[in-house]
């Protein structure tokens, strides 16, 4: 297969023009993403398997299996969305992610939809919304670097899975505190994703930016929820 060749310039060197079309693009690929995510887990939620699906997922230590094989998918789409090869390729790795992603909050959804009571979700996601929109502003209007956070996140992702392994291994609840600290990393994963896009990424990378921001808004709105159902006893741990 032919390569595809790309423009080198980043979004911080572009004209002004280049990185306003670059950011619609990258948010527009992300509200796409976004509905898609909703599309899919709504027919997860309401389909006839999803009961025990759900129940498997989360049953012994197939959370921790369901979790490695999320990492690995994630590793893979993330390559793809940042391929040269072709766009299209790009796009498959946004939709394996999309789809990766519904997957794996198909039982924490579950039960908020059926346990917890109406408005949970759509309260998380109004949250999730607020939160997000604050950050970007405040990278947007502010303009600053946060890209010296990347080590930051990534020690502190890497304590969190231990956490997570650790409480399936000895079966101890991680609970409201965890789920708490998680919002805050969460945050910082989604300032970290957005300063990114104003200053770290390529003018045609707009797929793989898309990417990072979902995969932080995702995380952002899974923690939120787990902190709302933890406060009625319905934390998903």
């Amino acid at each position: 297969m032919k390569e595809q060749v790309y423009d080198l310039q980043s979004v911080a060197e572009s004209s002004a023009s280049e990185r306003a079309s670059f950011i619609r693009r990258t948010y527009a690929h992300l509200a796409v993403a976004i509905l898609g995510f909703i599309a899919i887990e709504y027919y997860l939620v309401n389909s006839p398997f999803a009961a025990e699906l759900a129940s498997s997922m989360m049953g012994g230590m197939n959370w921790l299996i369901v979790l490695g094989l999320f990492m690995g998918v994630s590793y893979i789409a993330n390559k793809l969305a940042a391929s040269q090869i072709s766009q299209q390729m790009q796009y498959l790795g946004l939709a394996l992610f999309v789809v990766a992603e519904a997957i794996v909050f198909l039982p924490l959804l579950y039960i908020a939809t059926f346990h917890a009571g109406d408005g949970i979700i759509g309260t998380a996601g109004l949250m999730t919304l607020l939160l997000v929109g604050g950050i970007t502003a405040t990278v947007f209007i502010t303009k600053k670097d946060f890209s010296f956070m990347g080590s930051i996140l990534s020690i502190g992702g890497f304590v969190a899975l231990g956490f997570i392994i650790c409480s399936m291994v000895f079966g101890f609840s991680l609970g409201l505190i965890f789920a708490s600290v998680m919002v805050v990393f969460a945050a910082g994963s989604v300032l970290y994703s957005t300063s990114n896009v104003m200053h770290q990424y390529r003018t045609d990378q707009h797929v793989a930016a898309a990417l990072s921001l979902f995969a932080s808004v995702a995380l952002l709105f899974f923690y939120i929820l787990q902190v709302l159902m933890s406060r009625i006893g319905l934390g998903n741990d």
